[in-house]
């Protein structure tokens, strides 16, 4: 393929990719947009591997290791669940990264990658460099901690180190320090003990970065990492000389930065707050003289044939899915009581917090899974308005997105967050296994509300029971 021949594919392939993104930005058009981005990808790996920068005797190394990357990858995607899609976005991240500091280093003791490189175009070239492994590091140490604490492995709470924050300077200032001295070095062998010591600092830095971060920001790391990620490999590709690399990073980086944004915003937090440190990082101010510490009062518990009877008489439901519902893999069956319901006159409706699950987008990947139409589905901000007309709001496994500490209580970790208002509805149903806080650990006074109800066990076992019910 002549280099002409590959920039055209570059260019449809950098369309590809901008129209997967529009295509994904909404429900209805996601399928298309999937199939844009695959589409675009074919096009791309293709005029890289048989394009003028591939010799012949390399095409065979190439293939084999698409063959050996896209085995694994089609194993994992028939049997990672979706409760595990998280962390294994997570893991992807980190592969990225990981492969922006091999390609660095192998770029850096390649002799032809500078050859009749001087002056300027050198300097530039070995910035590139330092900053591609830089941001790599961070990626990959702190996608893998990412994949720690979202697959169990390590806690969700916080890892507060004393002075951390002098700490990251001090770690900043060092990186600035080693990055003099590589730029400074005469010969491959003097430049790489600064490199060697970057990159212990960077990934340092992002494990440490990501264990001081509470578990209910954890949505808003992956997406950071996610934009990491995109950046790394932009990285890569000023590192490569590859246009079609650099402008890909450049479009993962920015969507990521921007959906880390829109998160933020939704959980009224600043961006700079949660990599200083997540939910639950900070003490909660003193209660008042006479106050308790936990929530005080009688949980009302309710059976599924009485939660059956109450949807039953009800016009208007809102159904309010967790990363409980996940778990339980129960949006099947949540799907089947919905179409019974809508089936009988109900209006039925989700709606959907920006943080819900462990990652953005997390319950809309899994409602549609179930084939739960799309009109249906509903933004926090859409539907919130509408709880005081609805008649039975169920929240299935969510906790910290339905908590009105956020907004009761100044005193709590999640004050300010928005929330969805479930307990203004006529009757609260809270689905959940026990009385156990949810992954920011912060209590939950809807449980005590007069208007609520707790259906406690296994979310399917119950929803199953709810369904035979409603079918009588």
């Amino acid at each position: 393929m002549s280099a002409s021949l590959a920039t055209v594919s570059y260019i449809g392939a950098t369309i590809l990719f901008i129209l997967s993104l529009g295509g994904l930005s909404n429900q209805e058009t996601a399928r298309r947009g999937n199939l844009y981005g695959m589409l675009g990808m074919a096009l791309a790996v293709l005029a890289t591997v048989f394009g003028p920068q591939v010799t012949a005797a390399g095409i065979p190394w190439i293939i084999g290791a698409m063959v050996l990357g896209g085995a694994i990858g089609l194993y994992a995607a028939r049997t990672v669940q979706m409760t595990q899609m998280p962390e294994l976005v997570a893991l992807m991240h980190s592969m990225v990264g990981m492969a922006a500091v091999l390609v660095g280093y192998a770029t850096y003791v390649d002799p032809e990658a500078t050859k009749g490189v001087e002056g300027a175009a050198h300097t530039i070239h070995a910035m590139e460099i330092y900053i591609g492994i830089f941001i790599g590091a961070i990626t990959f140490s702190g996608s893998v901690a990412a994949f720690g604490k979202l697959s169990g492995r390590i806690g969700g709470n916080p890892l507060l180190l004393p002075a951390r924050h002098w700490m990251n300077l001090a770690g900043l200032l060092a990186v600035i320090y080693f990055g003099r001295l590589f730029l400074q070095a005469e010969t491959i062998e003097q430049g790489m003990f600064p490199l060697f010591v970057m990159t212990a600092i960077a990934l340092l830095f992002g494990i440490h970065m990501v264990m001081a971060i509470g578990g209910a920001d954890m949505p808003v790391v992956v997406s950071m990492l996610n934009s990491y990620s995109g950046w790394a490999a932009a990285a890569t590709g000023f590192m490569l000389s590859n246009d079609l690399l650099i402008v890909t990073g450049a479009l993962v980086g920015s969507s990521g930065a921007i959906l880390s944004y829109i998160m933020c915003n939704a959980m009224n937090r600043s961006f700079i707050s949660v990599i200083a440190g997540g939910f639950g990082t900070t003490a909660a101010a003193p209660k008042a003289a006479g106050g308790e510490a936990e929530p005080v009062g009688e949980v009302n518990p309710i059976l599924a044939a009485e939660t059956a009877e109450l949807l039953r008489e009800a016009k208007h439901v809102i159904i309010v899915p967790g990363y409980g519902m996940a778990v339980a893999q129960a949006q099947h069956t949540v799907f089947e009581i919905t179409k019974l319901l809508r089936e009988k006159g109900v209006n039925v409706r989700f709606g959907i917090h920006p943080v819900a699950g462990r990652m953005p987008g997390h319950m809309n990947v899994l409602l549609a899974e179930a084939r739960v139409p799309y009109d249906i589905v509903f933004e926090m901000d859409e539907l919130n308005d509408d709880f005081p007309d609805t008649d039975v709001a169920i929240v299935i496994g969510a906790n910290d997105i339905v908590n009105p500490a956020a907004q009761d209580d100044p005193t709590s970790p999640i004050a300010g967050m928005p929330v969805l208002e479930v307990w203004k509805a006529r009757t609260s149903i809270v689905m959940k296994r026990s009385m156990a806080s949810g992954y920011a650990g912060v209590d939950n006074p809807l449980f005590y509300k007069d208007n609520n109800r707790m259906l406690f066990g296994d979310a399917k076992k119950m929803l199953d029971e709810v369904l035979v019910a409603l079918k009588i």
